[in-house]
This record gives C-alpha cells, structure tokens and sequence, in this order.
C-alpha cells in the first residue's frame, strides 16, 4: 500500500495484505533475538497452565512480522513515525495465518510530503483482530 506518493492517496482508500502464518521457529527466534524467553511465549508445559491453554507468540513478534505484510517503498516512505493506540487484542497462536488490513483515516501536509494516518487491524484466519493501532507514515511528495 505505501508505494506511492502523497498526493495519490485519498482518506477512505483500503488495502487487505497477503497472509503469513506463524511457526515456533518464528517464536524461538525472535525470544533468541529479542531476549524475551517469557514461558507464556517458550514453555510449552507452563502454556497449558495459562488461560490461553498454548503458547503464543509475542505480542512484538507479531506486530513486526504484520509490518513485512506490507509493502513500505523505499523513497516514497520517509520514515515511519509511530504507532498510537496500540492493542493486543487477542493471542496470535503457532500455526495461526495473519494478515492486515489498513485505511487511510487522515492527511497532513508536511514540507516535502506529508503525514498519512492509517487504522490498522491485524486479523488471522478467524477475522478475529488481534492487533490494532493507528499508524502515523511520513510520505515524499508528488
């Protein structure tokens, strides 16, 4: 979705991304990476003592790999400038397919662009949301 300029985009315009879906390689990487081996997430025995019954996947993991479903161009996206409202609305489990789904809520024109305001929902293969946020994109100019 964020392969053109500014001045292309209209408030309302939507976007569904292709789907990925998330493996415990996924999980022990990203624990390996990040350094978060909380059991919830790499205890397969102290999961099924947790409300969720399994392990999930990090929270973070996910909002990062939902970041790669969609299609940032260099150039066009000058920065990603931030995240507000940010959920966790619902565990992400291994074997779970998520994808995204964005609309443009707002526009603000900046000196060599503008800000782009996008609703974002992190959906897996059930439709339920299991992030959601609004995503603030500074984008190059027409």
């Amino acid at each position: 979705m964020f392969n053109r300029t500014f001045d292309l985009y209209e408030v309302g315009e939507t976007w569904v991304s292709r789907g990925r879906t998330i493996t415990e390689t996924d999980i022990v990487n990203f624990a390996g990476v990040s350094g978060d081996f909380f059991s919830l997430h790499t205890d397969k025995e102290y999961a099924k003592g947790t409300p969720f019954g399994q392990r999930i996947a990090h929270g973070l993991l996910v909002l990062s790999i939902s970041t790669g479903l969609m299609e940032f161009v260099p150039g066009i996206i000058q920065a990603f400038y931030g995240i507000d409202h940010l959920r966790f609305t619902a565990p992400t489990f291994i074997g779970d397919t998520i994808h995204v789904e964005l609309e443009v809520l707002e526009k603000q024109e900046r000196k060599s662009g503008g800000l782009l305001t996008v609703r974002s929902e992190v959906k897996k293969q059930t439709e339920e949301t299991v992030i959601r946020g609004i995503l603030k994109l500074l984008v190059k100019a027409g």
